[in-house]
C-alpha cells in the first residue's frame, strides 16, 4: 500500500512563547535512549533519581513528590481532586486564566467555593484572602497561582501562607511557569500542595507535571471519606507506584522520566540561584527595551514574571498579523493573549533554554519589524542600546 504521508520533517522554530520553549539537545538525547519496561529494576532506579533531583529542585523533603503523567493542567487536577471533598469550602484566587481554571476545577469536585478575584494583570492582596477565610469560617484549602501564565504576574507567596495557615487551610500553589525559573521554596514559604509542567521553565517537553504533597496533605488525602473522582490521578494508589511497593497502576511514560531526569540535572548544574538570576536580567533586558520602543507590560512593576513577559500591543497594531510575520520570516513562536487580554497582549516566554540574550536582541529586531509592516514605527536602535546596557551594567 501506499505511503501517501511524506517523511515527518518539522521545520524549525525558535521556540518564544508560553511554553513549550526550547528544549536541551541533551534532554531529546536522553529521551531517544533504549526503552525499559515501567516495572524494569532500572527504571525503578530511575524513578527514584528524578524523584530526588525533584526535590531539590523545588526546595523541598517531601516524600511525596514525583512527576504525574500529563501535562501542567493533570498537576492542577491532581492536586485539586485529591485535596477536595464534595462540601469543602475552599477560597480559590483568581487574576488570570489558570486561576479560573482552578475555581472551575473545585466546583467540579463539588467545594463550596469562595472566590477571591482581582482584574487580569493584578496581583492579588493578601487583605482579600483574610477576608474570604474569615467570612468562610473553616475553608479547607486556599489555591492561588504563583506564575499567572495569562497575565504574567508573580504573586508574593509568603504573607498569604501565612494568613492559610492562621486559618487552618492547606495552601496550594500552581507553580507551573515557575518551578525552575523563579526562586519557589516548598518547605520555607509554608506551601502544602504545589504542581508544575516540564515544558515552561525546565525546559523538558510536555507530558509530565511534578507535584509535592507535605505530610499534612497527604495525610488528608489517606483519611479521605469518598474515593477521588478521577482514578487515573488518584495518588492514594499512584504513590504505591512510585513508593516502596512499586504496585502497578499505569503504564509510566518512560521516555518523558528521562527527559525529565535530564532537564532537571541541567537545572541544578547549572544552579538554583544562577539560574533564577539568568531569567531575571534576561528579563529586565527585554522590558526596558520594549519599553524604550515606546510599549508597556501588561503586569505592574514589582509583580513582573520574569519568565512569563507580556507586553500590551500599540493601538492600531493587529496582534495575529505580528505573530504570522515573526513565524513566517524569522521562525519566532511568541504567544498571543488569553481571555482578557486576547489580541491585547504578547506573551513572550524567556524560560529555561530560551531564555538567552541572543533571543533577546533577535526578538527586539523581529517584533519592530513586525509592527513596522503595520506602519508602527519604533527606535529599535534604542531598544537593542537599552537591553545591552542591562547586560553590560
Amino acid at each position: 500500500m501506499e505511503n501517501k504521508f511524506k517523511q515527518l520533517k518539522p521545520g524549525y522554530r525558535l521556540l518564544l512563547g508560553p511554553g513549550p520553549v526550547e528544549t536541551s539537545p541533551r534532554v531529546l538525547r536522553a529521551m531517544s535512549t533504549n526503552m525499559l519496561g515501567h516495572l524494569d529494576p532500572q527504571f525503578l532506579e530511575i524513578m527514584n533519581e528524578t524523584m530526588e533531583l525533584l526535590r531539590k529542585v523545588f526546595q523541598t523533603n517531601n516524600r511525596l513528590t514525583l512527576p504525574m503523567s500529563g501535562t501542567g493542567s493533570a498537576g492542577m487536577e491532581t492536586v485539586l481532586v485529591n485535596l477536595i471533598e464534595p462540601g469543602d469550602k475552599v477560597v480559590t484566587c483568581v487574576k488570570g486564566v489558570f486561576g479560573q481554571r482552578m475555581r472551575d476545577i473545585a466546583g467540579r469536585c463539588g467545594a463550596e467555593v469562595i472566590n477571591v478575584e482581582v482584574p487580569f494583570g493584578k496581583p492579588i492582596d493578601p487583605g482579600q484572602v483574610k477576608d474570604a477565610l474569615e467570612k468562610a469560617g473553616g475553608a479547607k484549602l486556599v489555591s492561588i497561582v504563583h506564575a499567572e501564565t495569562s497575565t504574567g504576574v508573580l504573586q508574593p507567596l509568603t504573607e498569604i501562607s501565612d494568613i492559610a495557615k492562621q486559618y487552618g487551610a492547606l495552601f496550594v500553589v500552581d507553580a507551573v511557569t515557575s518551578l525552575g525559573g523563579v526562586d519557589l521554596q516548598i518547605d520555607e514559604w509554608g506551601i502544602d500542595a504545589c504542581y508544575s509542567g516540564t515544558q515552561k521553565a525546565l525546559s523538558c517537553p510536555p507530558g509530565l507535571s511534578p507535584v509535592t504533597f507535605n505530610e499534612r496533605a497527604a495525610e488528608i488525602i489517606n483519611k479521605r471519606k469518598t474515593k477521588v473522582q478521577s482514578w487515573y490521578l488518584d495518588i492514594s494508589m499512584i504513590q504505591g507506584y512510585w513508593g516502596k511497593e512499586r504496585v502497578y497502576h499505569h503504564t509510566a511514560p518512560i521516555n518523558m522520566v528521562y527527559g525529565l531526569r535530564e532537564a532537571l540535572q541541567i537545572v541544578l548544574e547549572e544552579g538554583l540561584e544562577e539560574r533564577f538570576a539568568r531569567h531575571k536580567q534576561n528579563s529586565e533586558a527585554f522590558i526596558k527595551a520594549v519599553e524604550a520602543m515606546g510599549l508597556s507590560m501588561v503586569a505592574p512593576q514589582g509583580y513582573r514574571l520574569p519568565t512569563l513577559n507580556a507586553v500590551k500591543i500599540p493601538n492600531g497594531v493587529e496582534d495575529t498579523a505580528v505573530r504570522k510575520h515573526l513565524l513566517d520570516k524569522y521562525g519566532i513562536e511568541i504567544g498571543g493573549g488569553l481571555g482578557d487580554f486576547k489580541g491585547k497582549a504578547w506573551r513572550v516566554g524567556l524560560m529555561g533554554e530560551s531564555s538567552r540574550r541572543n533571543n533577546v536582541l533577535l526578538l527586539l529586531t523581529a517584533l519592530a519589524d513586525g509592527m513596522a509592516q503595520q506602519g508602527h514605527r519604533v527606535d529599535v536602535g534604542a531598544a537593542i542600546e537599552t537591553a545591552l546596557k542591562v547586560y553590560n551594567d
